[in-house]
């Protein structure tokens, strides 16, 4: 396991020439780099977001939904049956013609009956629409504040305006206490969306979005580790532009406002397209220069 690790971490490859960890691990009085340690911070704080998550919902959301009536739909639940819950947990949850003849003699039910058993089950997992934007109406508001914190955080900063400054005098940049909040509150609040997956109930892309939470997770991680955090910093900016836009844009398809969805969804994308294809590479490219 030493070697692993000492092969991943080869000083080689994430910091410049004659610049070694223990350079970093032992900064002048007064000074401070970040350490892996205080990615620690994040996972108690995740715990407090998700807590927040759940009193918001609760207390801010739902009324929020009740006022625009969006209301629980009750789905018609599926008649307890030990032999097609195993099926539906274990083989699939939509049987073909063949797995439904087989299940129909087993059971002497009609054909028919068990496709509604499984009509009726798959819909029993389905989050309704106010749980749907009680999580989005949830999601708009960390990614706005997170947003507004960033940008005023980063519009005093040197390498907003200039994104040399990114790489100047790397790795001996010091870690100011705003560019640490804002980096451990980005990486709780992916924590604790991992955490809610869990949780929640269980939607098709379960396994896509655990994937590209753990992604985030660890990018955030290394980059922090790495000391990349002022070109890290403008790369959480650009991306959480675009994402409370498409979360209002949810809420207001969850709200039946469809002309503002439809708008929102229109900005969301424009602004998307502009950050992430324009903005951002156009950055990365100046940077290097």
């Amino acid at each position: 396991m030493a070697a692993l690790s000492a092969w991943f971490w080869n000083e080689r490859f994430w910091l410049p020439h004659n610049v070694t960890w223990a350079d970093l691990a032992d900064p002048a009085p007064g000074v401070e780099y970040p350490k892996a340690g205080h990615l620690l911070s994040a996972l108690p704080l995740a715990l407090g977001i998700f807590a927040v998550r759940i009193f918001f919902e609760r207390y801010i959301a739902g009324p929020c939904a009740s006022i625009l009536q969006i209301q629980m739909e009750l789905s018609r639940r599926a008649q307890p049956n030990a032999v097609l819950e195993k099926v539906f947990t274990s083989i699939t949850k939509s049987p073909d013609s063949k797995h439904l003849e087989g299940l129909s003699k087993q059971l002497d039910w009609d054909v028919r009956k068990v496709q509604r058993w499984f009509r009726h089950r798959r819909n029993q997992d389905k989050p309704s629409t106010r749980t749907k934007f009680c999580e989005s109406m949830w999601r708009f508001t960390f990614y706005l504040c997170i947003f507004i914190y960033g940008i005023r955080f980063l519009w005093q900063s040197l390498w907003m305006w200039d994104t040399r400054q990114c790489w100047y005098n790397y790795p001996y940049q010091v870690l100011t206490s705003g560019l640490y909040y804002y980096y451990i509150t980005e990486l709780a609040f992916y924590w604790s969306l991992m955490f809610s997956q869990f949780t929640d109930i269980k939607r098709k892309d379960f396994l896509i979005m655990f994937v590209h939470h753990l992604a985030t997770v660890s990018l955030i991680s290394f980059s922090y580790v790495n000391n990349m955090l002022r070109v890290g910093s403008l790369v959480m900016c650009i991306h959480d532009s675009s994402d409370f836009l498409l979360e209002a844009a949810k809420l207001a398809n969850y709200a039946r406002y469809q002309r503002l969805c439809d708008f929102l969804f229109v900005v969301f994308s424009m602004i998307f397209f502009g950050t992430r294809l324009i903005i951002f590479p156009f950055c990365q490219c100046n940077g290097g220069k």
